[in-house]
C-alpha cells in the first residue's frame, strides 16, 4: 500500500526563489544618446541665435512670386521628365527581354550610353543641339518625306532641352528597375498564361506588371525624388526653375545664403510629400504579399490614444 506522506517528505524542504530576467545595461547607448542630444542641441542653437543668416530675409523670400514660379516649373519639370522616363523604361524593358537579339541589343545599347555619361553633359548637349542639326525634320527617311520640320531653336526650347535631358537619361535607369521587377515575377506564371491562351501583351499587362509593381515601385519612388532634385541642373541651361530663380534674386541683393536656404526649404517640403506618396503606394501594392500589412503613422497615433484613453478610464 502506497505511503500518502512519501510525497511530501521527498519535496525539498523550501521552494526556491523564482528566476527573474535582469536587463543587460549599455552605458555606451546612453552616452551616445546623450552625446548626440547634445550635438543637435547646439548645432540648433547656433542656426538660431546666428545674426548672419538674417531669418527675416529667409522669411520675406519663402513665397516670393519668383520663388513659387520657380517651384511649379520645378514640379512641372520633375512630372513631366518621370512620365518620360517611366513610359520609355517600360518600353526598354520589354525590348531588353526580348528573344529578337536585335531588339534586345538596341535597347541594351541605349541603356549602357545614358548610363554611361553624366546627365549634365547631356543637358548641355540638347542645350546646343542647333550647333549640329540647324533644322529638325521629321519624316520617312532615305524617301524625302516630310511630316514636320522646324529651326532647331524653335523646336528644341530651353524647357524641352531641359525635358529630354533629364527625360532620356532617366529612361535607362527606369528600365533597369522595370526589368527587376518583371524577372522578379515566377516564369511558371507565364507558362501558364500561355497554356490557357493568353497573348505575351495580356500576359505582361494583367499577370507579370501587377505583381512586379511590389518591386518596382520603391525605387522608383527613390527615383522620382532624385529627380525633383537633380531638375536643379537645370539652372544650368538658364531654365528658371527653382534653384535659378534663388539665383536671379541673390545677384541682385547679395543674399545667396537665405535664399539658398529658403531653396532648400522648398526642395525639403516637396521631398518630404514625394515620400508620403512613396509610403501609401508601397502599402498599396503591398496587399496580398503579407497577412497583415503594418499599421500606418496616422492608426499607430490613434491606437495610441485609444490605448491612453482605456488606462485612464480603468
Amino acid at each position: 500500500m502506497a505511503d500518502p506522506g512519501a510525497a511530501d517528505r521527498l519535496a525539498p524542504a523550501g521552494r526556491p526563489d523564482e528566476i527573474r530576467a535582469i536587463p543587460v545595461r549599455r552605458p555606451g547607448r546612453w552616452v551616445a544618446a546623450a552625446l548626440i542630444l547634445l550635438l543637435a542641441a547646439s548645432l540648433i542653437h547656433s542656426v538660431a541665435t546666428n545674426k548672419q543668416l538674417e531669418w527675416h530675409v529667409v522669411g520675406q523670400f519663402l513665397f516670393d512670386h519668383r520663388i513659387l514660379s520657380g517651384v511649379f516649373m520645378t514640379l512641372e519639370l520633375t512630372v513631366s521628365a518621370m512620365a518620360m522616363g517611366v513610359i520609355l523604361g517600360v518600353v526598354l524593358a520589354v525590348m531588353r527581354l526580348s528573344p529578337n537579339p536585335l531588339v534586345s541589343g538596341t535597347s541594351w545599347l541605349y541603356i549602357w550610353f545614358f548610363r554611361a555619361t553624366p546627365v549634365l553633359v547631356q543637358l548641355l548637349f540638347w542645350y546646343n543641339i542647333a550647333a549640329i542639326y540647324p533644322s529638325i525634320s521629321l519624316g520617312i527617311p532615305f524617301v524625302g518625306v516630310e511630316f514636320v520640320h522646324g529651326s532647331a531653336n524653335t523646336v528644341v526650347t530651353t524647357y524641352v532641352a531641359a525635358l529630354l535631358g533629364l527625360g532620356l537619361n532617366e529612361g535607362a535607369y527606369m528600365a533597369e528597375i522595370v526589368r527587376a521587377g518583371i524577372i522578379s515575377v515566377g516564369e511558371g506564371q507565364t507558362d501558364a498564361a500561355l497554356s490557357l491562351g493568353l497573348s505575351r501583351l495580356q500576359i505582361m499587362r494583367t499577370i507579370v506588371l501587377p505583381q512586379a509593381m511590389r518591386v518596382i515601385i520603391p525605387p522608383t519612388g527613390n527615383e522620382t525624388i532624385s529627380m525633383l532634385k537633380t531638375s536643379s541642373l537645370a539652372s544650368v541651361i538658364t531654365l528658371t526653375e527653382l534653384l535659378l530663380a534663388s539665383e536671379n534674386i541673390y545677384a541682385v541683393n547679395f543674399k545667396p545664403i537665405q535664399l539658398l536656404i529658403v531653396a532648400s526649404i522648398w526642395y525639403a517640403a516637396m521631398t518630404s510629400v514625394l515620400y508620403v506618396g512613396q509610403y501609401y503606394l508601397e502599402r498599396y501594392y503591398a496587399r496580398g504579399a503579407t497577412r497583415e500589412l503594418a499599421l500606418t503613422p496616422l492608426q499607430r497615433i490613434r491606437s495610441g490614444l485609444f490605448s491612453l484613453e482605456r488606462h485612464e478610464w480603468s
